[in-house]
This record gives C-alpha cells, structure tokens and sequence, in this order.
C-alpha cells in the first residue's frame, strides 16, 4: 500500500485484511463514544471459525484465494453452521462478505444468520440472508431481512455479475433505510422498521434448513453493529 495514503486509511485498509476482531474503525468514534460492536469471521479453516463453535456438513474444502485462505462449496451438500448470530442485539447494523459465485442452481441462499427461539416457543422466522440468482454465468443478489414488523427483500435482476471472479457484497440498516451494495456500489434501499434479532446461529453454504446449496467460494464477513458507508467497508 503506497506510504502516500493517510494513516487512518491505511490503517482502516490493513484492518480489513487482518481479519482481527474487535478493532475500533477510524472514524466510526469520537471520543466519549465507544466504537461500535465488530465480529470478523475469516474462512482459512473449517473448525471454529472466529473461534465459534463450528461443524461442517458435506466436504467442502481449503482453496488459496488471492485474499488467503477461502473455503470451497461445492453446490451439492457441502455446509458449514456456526453457533453465533454476530448481529443478535443490533439496532443498526452492516453485514459484509468476500466471496465467488461459481455459477450452479440458480436460488443459491449462501449466508444465513437465524435467531433462535426460547425453548418451548415456535420456530423463530426472523432472520438475515445473502442469497443469489444465477443466470447462465452471471449472477445478481439478493439480500433479505425479517423480523417482527418488518419482512423485506433487495433483489434487482438487472444487476448481474459474472461469475467466478470474487466480489464484496453488504446490507446496511441505518434506522430507516436497508440497503444492497456489491463493490460497494449501492444496488438498492428501502425504508424498514427493523428491530433488533435474538441471539441464534449461522451456516455457511446454503439455508440453515438445508436447502439451496451454495456452488462457489467464500473468504470473510465481517458484522458491524452501526451502518458503515461504503468507503469503511472491508476492501480486497
């Protein structure tokens, strides 16, 4: 990284690439104010990813990436769940993620955060998901929230990306607007009442159900508790 950038973006650029948990964001506090609440889950293994309790369906495998170490889904069973919900208790929030879409099924749901209900009490529905949509090579997002009162979808057909090349996907909820990016180019937004999630779990490689297998690669996410615009998003 050229020594010409300012500290803080040099500093804001290898915190993205360290995939250290919990390190404050310049910019994002003044002072009296604490950073805001930051997880990073880095896919170099397959056991206990960000230290989390892991377990692994399926065989998916180690792949070099150019951004380290990724894990390989092959589309048909591979999975990984991981017992945390990174943004449980988060009234504003981003959801990021490095990863490679390899073509396949064309509903593709890779990313899904699930809050689990209180023992005795119905499933829970509320939830955050990354899915996609394959069309041929190419593919476009769809990102998607639910909860109580609120229950949205950002998909826009028109958006397509080619597959097998790595890209940045995010969803911010600022208090009103949830909003879709890839590479940090806004996709789309809409008004939201959002309310925070209960705590529960994740899994990697397709619905926490199961279903929708995920055929592709997936390298970090990272869970702010505040909505970060586009330029403090994880970059490459």
């Amino acid at each position: 990284m050229p020594d010409a950038l300012p500290l803080d973006r040099r500093r804001l650029m290898a915190l993205g690439a360290s995939g250290v948990a919990g390190a404050i964001l310049p910019g994002c506090a003044t002072m009296g104010t604490a950073a805001p609440r930051r997880t990073v889950w880095t896919f170099d293994r397959l056991a206990d990813i960000g230290g989390v309790a892991t377990s692994v369906e399926g065989a998916p495998v180690l792949i070099d990436s150019p951004y380290g170490r990724a894990v390989l889904f092959d589309g048909v069973d591979d999975a990984l769940f991981i017992e945390d919900h990174p943004l449980a208790g988060a009234e504003t929030f981003t959801f990021e993620a490095l990863f490679r879409p390899d073509g396949g099924a064309f509903e593709q749901r890779w990313f899904h955060l699930a809050e689990e209900a209180p023992a005795g009490q119905p499933p829970s529905q509320t939830r955050f998901l990354f899915e996609i949509r394959v069309v041929q090579d190419r593919w476009y997002l769809d990102a998607f929230t639910r909860g109580p009162g609120y229950n949205h979808t950002l998909i826009f057909p028109e958006r397509l990306y080619p597959c097998g090349q790595w890209f940045h996907v995010a969803q911010t909820f600022d208090g009103v607007m949830y909003r879709a990016y890839v590479d940090g180019v806004l996709q789309g937004e809409h008004a939201v009442p959002f309310k925070p999630q209960g705590p529960g779990r994740a899994s990697v490689g397709c619905r926490m159900n199961r279903v929708n297998y995920f055929k592709g690669a997936v390298r970090r996410a990272r869970f702010t508790h505040a909505a970060l615009p586009p330029e403090r998003f994880t970059r490459r």
